[in-house]
């Protein structure tokens, strides 16, 4: 209970983080919306059990309570889309998926150890579902070359608890318990590998001073919006701009005593690719 109270409060940073630059970035909000789902789910099935319950039921109402406290942060300061769709998330499952379980367990199965093994089937399904979720963000890890979104505490925690759940089910003799820990154990650790391989991937800026036709690399400072901007067009984001400098040249063969003039077309071409913005210099 006590690490996976550490879980709970893992992700604390990330959304303090949104609460002080009032945005959600690229942070999404499916991790903790499955997350909520299976802690109800598993303070049901905690009800449920006649024996060793009441571990089960201790942590998952403080997980519920975490949970929606970090959902009530994200709903604040997200964008319209993000928001939309993390209402009809929460709609679905926290509301019509936990609402049909308990109706159909609670009337349809008959009292014991059936209707406790039904739930906790469905517990473990979902419990494989709350592993999974981060699977997600590790798809944004490899595609921005950016740890930000993956806090390595969590991965850590998550790692660690599972691994004791795992045994804590062996002990008791709860599969429904312990199963599910085994995936959790394997994504928890993939996730460590892959902050180790992309926690040292910092963006390059190139100096302004360099020859002429070569790229220039600039950190793209919010990422989260240009992910969200490029969500909604659909397209990567290209942008060229085109301007004429036309510097004075002192020329003693100028007519009427003027000076020569020259132009030098300067094109800069800023091209948004996988979360870094390339501006590409061609003087001509």
């Amino acid at each position: 209970n006590i690490i996976s109270f550490c879980v709970f409060l893992a992700p604390m940073p990330t959304f303090y983080g949104i609460y002080k630059k009032k945005s959600t970035e690229g942070f999404q909000s499916v991790p903790y919306s499955v997350a909520l789902f299976s802690c109800m789910l598993l303070l049901f099935y905690g009800y449920l059990k006649t024996e060793n319950g009441m571990m089960i039921i201790t942590i998952n109402s403080i997980g519920c309570a975490i949970e929606t406290a970090y959902l009530v942060v994200f709903l604040i300061y997200a964008t319209r889309k993000s928001l939309i769709s993390t209402v009809k998330l929460l709609v679905l499952f926290n509301v019509l998926a936990f609402g049909v379980i308990v109706f159909t367990t609670r009337f349809a199965t008959n009292p014991g150890p059936k209707r406790v093994a039904v739930v906790g089937w469905i517990c473990a399904v979902f419990s494989v579902c709350v592993f999974a979720a981060p699977l997600s963000i590790m798809r944004l890890v490899i595609r921005t070359k950016s740890v930000d979104y993956m806090p390595f505490s969590l991965s850590l925690c998550l790692t660690l608890c599972a691994v004791v759940w795992f045994f804590y089910g062996l002990l008791i003799k709860d599969y429904y318990v312990a199963t599910p820990n085994v995936l959790g154990f394997i994504f928890g650790v993939a996730q460590m590998i892959l902050y180790v391989i992309y926690k040292d991937k910092n963006k390059q800026v190139r100096p302004m001073g360099q020859p002429k036709g070569e790229p220039v690399v600039a950190t793209v400072v919010d990422l989260g919006a240009i992910l969200e901007m490029q969500e909604k067009v659909g397209v990567e984001i290209g942008v060229v701009l085109e301007m004429q400098e036309k510097p004075m040249v002192a020329g003693g063969e100028a007519d009427g005593g003027g000076e020569k003039k020259e132009e030098v077309a300067v094109k800069v071409i800023c091209l948004d690719l996988d979360g870094e913005k390339t501006v590409i210099p061609s003087i001509g």
